[in-house]
């Protein structure tokens, strides 16, 4: 029993930390960061506001994680984040391939709580800042009202990805909210003032059919959507949470502020849109369906953007910039909303994308006024017009990877962000990323410590691109492209199968991309008419086109419903079928046409297809592709680009095998392997679900030997991008010997590297 008598006044109870990273902010963006320091050995204290990790991503929100692949509907090929928002998103797909949220919760906690250097405070909101000198913090204090106790945080660094830039306000670092001018930076698509300066915020609904019938009567707030928000009458009654993106409101507001004013007038809209579905008689399909969840806080999309040393600017993303300091990459739309959002009669969104993906620089990520405060998720330095593109999450989450490891660099040399740009220190960074299997536009990993680059490479075999088996047959409803990736020089001579009822005429193209390493076929170099005939025809194509360097091409075969196409079961890395397609979740038309004043670019969409679809196109090769070679293991890039950047067996070796010696026996330490979990496909956290849980491309059973023919791992089941092997003790040898098996009878196996070090 406790008592205590009266007294004038009491202190809540007060934990002391002194840490090496202090990160604000538990969203995708600060935990990235957090793990990314915390695994190489940053003491960090994880500060998050809310009961779960995630952000809008969380079941409080239930937002799904995208960035480059936008849902498939654009030309950014094999685009997914790479690194630690990579290793979550396939453990969610693996686990949760349904999509839960609830589950991509617990994901989210185990991979924090899992780090021994992460210290986590949930239910923990930072509400003072103390500071060493005017442009240096020294502490934060926050506090938990759960467990009714203060915080106070001591460190030499520390990161805001609290998404309104609490730290960063408190501190008195410079910051902008709102739309600039189009003068200001040159931007052609700044906003006007009609359609308004800020993102709103947004708040989901699930349903559930029940089976049985079921009523629902509507509070005294909700309101009448029908007469106030004319889009409710397309409205789908079988589409609920992150579907309904479009439920905005608030961009006219103080979206840091007036946040509960605007989450009141989302509820308002949420439950009137419900109201209006199980009542109006419209929607006989909801007589048994009930409204299950109701967001209890809204996603906000913008409110504060912090000033670094450089601003990303429209620009940058459009003309895709190069910049010596690239960390991170975005692809995300440039996608506007209209401030007045649901309630706006223009459309929901304004998406207008770019060719290709566009590199973000490390000036970008901490403050040009606080010397020790890095800026991380939606607030980094970028203007009105740059943020609607890399305030994605799955963006966010890779700028926090870059944030984590530049703590690291950071400690390891007693620095501050901004000294990390002298050229060595930079090159540190970008390197530790790169292993990490970070993925940087237009960077390659090459390092003197790993014992791969002197060792004699041996494989079983390498795969030859020659035929794609012909399996099926279906109509060309729409136009397909075959991407291959090809060497200067002439296109192979293309045997294909088509068959048709009548006789008609198939157009076919060779494109490449105007900008290596982009997937935008916008410059046509040939075109051929083939007749036709009633029943099978097999065809030879013969380009006289020739290829000035390497890259992928696209052999185009244009709509014709009139005729079937054969096509392949299998399945190869860095091969990959593109169709021209519509995909209006993105904006995406099939052909982007933009107004002409506002900077961005008219081309055509060719996009990839989910599986079970997205077959290759059937047809034989002469002479054979060779691409596929075991010199790719060495080149630092862990997925395709260029190249398929990878070494895959042949179909026919059936214990395909990898062999790399030394003349003198080594100590190895640690093994790094990269696999090919497909970066093409998005993996959305929640609500669509995905075909498989684990990617067809990824080898699954594979072992290692050493001289002695001894097993010193052995690896069942796997299905991530990356398995680092941390021996206990070092191995001496000078022979390692990989064994894989192939993932499946129509997908050979592939690894994009083995790295091994001391």
């Amino acid at each position: 029993m406790i008592t205590q008598a009266f007294e004038i006044s009491r202190e809540l109870k007060i934990e002391n930390f002194n840490t090496d990273l202090t990160v604000i902010g538990g969203g995708l963006s600060g935990v990235c960061t957090a793990i990314t320091a915390a695994r190489k050995g940053v003491k960090v204290v994880l500060i998050q506001d809310r009961p779960v990790l995630g952000g809008n991503s969380s079941s409080e929100v239930r937002l799904w994680i995208l960035g480059a692949t936008s849902h498939m509907g654009n030309n950014n090929r094999w685009s997914r984040e790479g690194g630690v928002i990579d290793e979550i998103l396939v453990e969610n797909t693996y686990q949760n391939k349904e999509g839960n949220p609830l589950i991509f919760d617990v994901i989210l906690l185990d991979k924090v709580v899992s780090e021994p250097n992460i210290t986590l405070l949930l239910n923990t909101a930072v509400y003072e800042i103390e500071k060493s000198d005017p442009d240096t913090i020294s502490s934060v204090k926050a506090f938990c009202s759960q467990n009714s106790t203060s915080y106070l945080v001591k460190s030499p660094l520390f990161c805001d990805a609290s998404g309104d830039g609490i730290v960063g306000f408190l501190s008195g670092a410079a910051f902008r909210m709102g739309a600039e001018c189009r003068e200001e930076f040159g931007e052609k698509f700044a906003p006007t003032d009609e359609y308004g300066e800020l993102l709103g915020h947004s708040l989901y609904f699930y349903t559930k059919d029940t089976g049985k019938p079921v009523k629902f009567t509507a509070p005294s707030f909700a309101i009448d959507v029908v007469k106030e928000i004319p889009r409710f009458k397309s409205f789908n009654a079988k589409e609920h949470g992150c579907k309904l993106w479009w439920l905005e409101y608030g961009g006219r507001m103080d979206t840091v502020h007036d946040t509960e004013e605007i989450k009141w007038e989302l509820w308002k809209v949420a439950y009137g849109a419900w109201d209006y579905i199980k009542n109006s008689g419209d929607f006989p399909e909801a007589e048994t369906m009930t409204l299950e969840w109701v967001g209890t806080i809204p996603g906000k999309r913008e409110s504060r953007r912090f000033e670094g040393d450089y601003m990303l600017r429209q620009q940058d993303i459009v003309e895709q910039k190069s910049h010596e300091d690239a960390v991170a990459f975005g692809g995300w739309s440039i996608d506007l909303h209209p401030a007045d959002g649901v309630f706006s009669e223009k459309p929901g969104c304004n998406q207008w994308h770019g060719k290709g993906i566009y590199q973000i620089p490390y000036r970008c990520l901490y403050s040009k006024n606080i010397k020790n405060l890095f800026l991380g998720g939606r607030i980094i330095s970028a203007t009105h017009v740059a943020f609607a593109s890399t305030r994605v999450m799955a963006t966010a989450a890779h700028i926090g990877q870059s944030i984590g490891m530049a703590a690291y660099v950071a400690k390891e040399n007693n620095l501050e962000p901004r000294d990390l740009l002298e050229k060595k220190f930079l090159r540190t960074l970008q390197d530790e990323l790169l292993k990490s299997g970070q993925h940087i536009p237009g960077f390659e990993l090459k390092e003197d410590s790993d014992l791969v680059q002197t060792a004699k490479i041996e494989v079983s075999s390498e795969y030859e691109l020659s035929e794609l088996s012909s399996d099926f047959a279906k109509p060309l409803d729409l136009s397909v492209a075959q991407m291959l990736p090809l060497i200067e020089g002439k296109v192979p001579q293309i045997v294909f199968h088509a068959e048709s009822d009548t006789n008609t005429v198939l157009e076919v193209e060779l494109r490449i991309s105007n900008k290596t390493g982009n997937y935008t076929p916008d410059i046509s170099l040939e075109k051929q008419t083939l007749a036709i005939n009633a029943g099978r025809n097999c065809l030879s194509l013969s380009f006289s086109a020739e290829i000035k360097e390497k890259a992928y091409a696209f052999v185009i075969f244009h709509k014709n419903p009139a005729l079937k196409l054969h096509l392949s079961n299998q399945r190869i890395t860095g091969v990959l079928s593109v169709f021209n397609s519509v995909n209006k979740a993105v904006s995406n038309f099939g052909k982007q046409t933009p107004p002409e004043d506002i900077g961005m670019e008219t081309f055509e969409f060719w996009c990839p297809q989910r599986r079970p679809e997205g077959h290759n196109i059937a047809m034989k090769l002469e002479p054979a592709i060779k691409r596929f070679g075991k010199e790719n293991l060495r080149t630092g890039v862990y997925r395709p680009t260029t190249a398929p950047n990878a070494w895959v067996a042949a179909f026919e070796d059936k214990k395909p095998q990898l062999k790399m010696s030394w003349d003198k026996p080594k100590e190895i330490s640690k093994i790094d392997l990269f696999f090919d979990t497909d970066y093409d496909h998005p993996m959305e956290s929640v609500l669509m679900g995905h075909p498989e849980d684990a990617m067809p491309f990824c080898v699954r059973n594979y072992e290692i030997k050493d001289d002695k023919g001894k097993i010193i791992y052995k690896k069942e089941g796997n299905y991530q991008t990356r398995d680092t092997i941390a021996f206990s003790e070092p191995i001496t040898t000078n022979q390692l010997t990989i064994s894989l098996e192939h993932p499946s009878e129509n997908v050979p196996a592939a690894l994009f590297s083995i790295r091994c070090y001391n």
